[in-house]
């Protein structure tokens, strides 16, 4: 299905709906404020976006440059080329450590991998360890948001899901209790760990070290513990120098959460006493888009979520409605260059209100990505016959101005005084959750002449 037919299913719970979409505006407006507080908030902007288009351009090199000084501190780095290769070196490492218990800070790259089931089908047994995380695992779903993954749930659909498996009291959905036995079931874990595997925000070429942002510790907790640590790493993920860190990680949290900094921001650059470190360098796709003039700027992003949290098309429709690893105008640019055929409707899940491409933190041309993606879906004749017949008819009329006002003047005399049933009939798939606004008795254009003919 679609994100059409998706979004359906989610909006037909009207109350979700509406309480899904304030939850997240609330998260934009605390970005917004942080934001306000920084004079020098698009200066930051700025300079990133040019630290970003710079790294892209010379992305071998500063790989490379991360490849040596990494092996030279005693890390192991490896190569992959797709989800498949990096899976097989994960479980690889685990084996022949003999680890049977992995324990998982926030990654998306793995969920893009679909690393767990590929693991715990070849008898390792996986926890994530975020939050959020662990519990859309323990109800057997995707992450809905990449740094919010368990938006789409309210403290009763957590305090259900903790009765079946963390056997929590019954009815008991107290924001603090429930965060308390998730805290206690965790530590366990995290205490029997054999490894654990961290996401990577920033690896650093000049020092060969990665960067990882939580709000919780528990990448701290798991690498700290297990004797060995594996982080994976998509290839744009790298940046320069140590001193280009202090430009993103101050906009990373503000853009993302609203907070001034992650509570956590743990630098990596050696393995424990005793231990190992191994890295996985992850292309799987992200090549092709660097290839691509239009979209290689989407390898910019630095996974803050800004983009979901204003995107009025995500706030109402839930981030399981795009059927892609990651969702909103990032996810919907990005699933269309990995594959446009599987994903030609998420360029369309889209109001071009341009207010992704404003809040974004390294100024990625999102609202511009996503039309260009449309006119590829027409180019490659995607778009379906419908909604290609109903374009090209309007294309028509608006090419032939006199047509196109007489057009007008008929559907404002005729479409008020039409019946509601068979004005919000099937027909008209634009009347679903819509009411037609009043219409007006004289166009703009007539408006306009008027105004004039006075001056």
């Amino acid at each position: 299905m679609g994100h059409p037919q998706l979004a359906k299913k989610f909006v037909a719970n009207n109350e979700r709906m509406k309480w899904h979409d304030k939850a997240i505006w609330f998260v934009r407006k605390k970005r917004d404020l942080a934001v306000h507080g920084l004079d020098e908030w698009e200066d930051l902007r700025e300079i990133a976006k040019q630290i970003k288009t710079h790294t892209i351009n010379k992305l071998d090199f500063y790989l490379e440059e991360f490849e040596k000084n990494a092996q030279q501190k005693g890390l192991h780095v490896h190569w992959a080329k797709d989800a498949e290769e990096h899976n097989e070196i994960v479980l690889k490492l685990l084996l022949n450590r003999g680890a049977k218990k992995l324990v998982k800070s926030k990654s998306m790259l793995t969920e893009e991998c679909h690393l767990n089931p590929y693991l715990e089908k070849n008898g390792i047994k996986v926890i994530d360890t975020d939050l959020g995380e662990r519990i859309v695992q323990l109800r057997n779903e995707p992450p809905s948001h990449i740094v919010l993954p368990a938006i789409h749930l309210k403290k009763e659909d957590v305090g259900k899901t903790f009765e079946k498996f963390l056997k929590t009291q019954k009815g008991n959905c107290d924001p603090t209790y429930l965060t308390r036995a998730a805290r206690n079931h965790l530590r366990k874990k995290f205490l029997n760990a054999d490894a654990a595997l961290t996401g990577v925000n920033f690896g650093i070429a000049q020092t060969g070290g990665i960067v990882v942002c939580t709000n919780e510790g528990n990448a701290d907790l798991g690498v700290s513990l297990a004797k060995l640590h594996i982080a994976s790493m998509g290839i744009e993920k790298i940046i320069p120098r140590l001193e280009d860190l202090s430009i993103f990680t101050r906009l990373l949290a503000r853009s993302a959460t609203g907070q001034a900094i992650t509570s956590y921001t743990s630098h990596f650059h050696a393995p424990i006493e005793h231990g190992e470190m191994h890295i996985i360098i992850v292309d799987n796709g992200r090549s092709n888009i660097l290839q691509n003039e239009d979209f290689k700027q989407s390898l910019h992003c630095i996974r803050c979520g800004a983009c979901i949290n204003t995107c009025p098309v995500y706030r109402r429709s839930g981030g399981h409605s795009y059927g892609y690893t990651i969702p909103g105008p990032i996810g919907s640019t990005l699933g269309a260059s990995k594959d446009l055929k599987a994903n030609k409707t998420l360029p369309f899940a889209c109001t071009l209100c341009a207010s992704c491409s404003n809040v974004c933190p390294v100024k990625i041309d999102l609202h511009n990505q996503l039309y260009k993606h449309r006119q590829n879906v027409v180019k490659r004749g995607l778009l379906g016959t419908k909604k290609y017949a109903i374009l090209k008819v309007a294309t028509w009329v608006m090419k032939h101005p006199s047509l196109f006002d007489f057009s007008g003047k008929m559907a404002r005399l005729i479409v008020p005084k039409l019946p509601r049933n068979i004005l919000y009939s099937k027909v008209n798939i634009w009347g679903k959750k819509r009411e037609l606004p009043k219409f007006p008795q004289k166009s703009f254009k007539e408006l306009y002449k008027q105004r004039e003919e006075k001056k």
